[in-house]
């Protein structure tokens, strides 16, 4: 591995939530995992894009920082 990979790797410690986002024209979607790859959402989570929609994303994230 090269040495910028592994620092990439190090950043993500055990305390760490990974949110992967695919983003659409009007929607999006995102998930969350923990350090070692185990899901906190059972499936993707749609939100719009709006502020609205940003706002609910933004609680569901610290909801689920606060919960795991």
């Amino acid at each position: 591995m090269k040495s910028t990979q592994n620092k990439k790797i190090e950043q993500v410690k055990e305390t760490s939530m990974i949110v992967g986002i695919d983003v659409g024209s009007e929607k999006h979607y995102f998930r969350a995992f923990n350090w070692r790859g185990i899901e906190f959402t059972r499936k993707p989570i749609p939100f719009s894009n709006s502020m609205a929609g940003f706002d609910m994303f933004h609680s569901a994230v610290a909801e689920l920082m606060e919960n795991n």
